[in-house]
């Protein structure tokens, strides 16, 4: 699947939750189904700053992914683990927006993703990016990195479903 069909899949999924439903959290430190939304969209568009910043960046950049990055890429996505990040990067996501809201915020998003993607393909992949924990990755693997971020949280949606059935059976 896609980026975009994996976010136009979480926007027909924004039609089962109720608001006290987008909004519920299991517990202080897990996240309301509002907020994996939130983060989703967050982080899509930082990625799509960073692959612009590669397409407009003419200077080459030598040094290439990180370990972690290597094992990301060649295996095609995040590992099945929860990934914490570090307090400093892991501010609560916004747990305020209506199902509407969500959705005109992944409809804006993925009208950004259709404009950028035929931009990809003639990208020079030896300018790059500075991801904080994968190294440096050119615009190609900036828009890639949208899909896998994007597909990995399938995994918490699927949880956070979960506790939903179980506090309203």
């Amino acid at each position: 699947m896609t980026a975009i069909e994996l976010l136009s899949r979480f926007k027909q999924d924004l039609d089962q939750y109720s608001s006290n439903q987008l909004r519920y959290k299991e517990k202080t430190d897990v996240w309301s189904i509002g907020q994996m939304y939130d983060h989703i969209i967050i982080v899509a568009h930082e990625y799509l700053d960073e692959m612009e910043a590669c397409l407009t960046n003419a200077e080459h950049q030598p040094l290439g992914k990180t370990e972690f990055g290597e094992l990301l890429f060649s295996d095609g996505g995040f590992p099945p683990i929860k990934i914490k990040l570090p307090d400093e990067m892991n501010a609560p996501p916004d747990n305020t927006d209506s199902r509407e809201a969500l959705k005109r915020r992944l409809d804006d998003l993925i009208t950004r993703l259709e404009k950028c993607e035929p931009m990809i393909h003639a990208a020079d992949p030896n300018c790059k990016a500075l991801h904080g924990g994968f190294g440096w990755l050119n615009a190609q693997e900036w828009y890639k990195l949208i899909e896998m971020h994007t597909r990995h949280h399938l995994r918490q949606q699927a949880e956070l479903e979960r506790y939903l059935r179980a506090f309203h059976d």
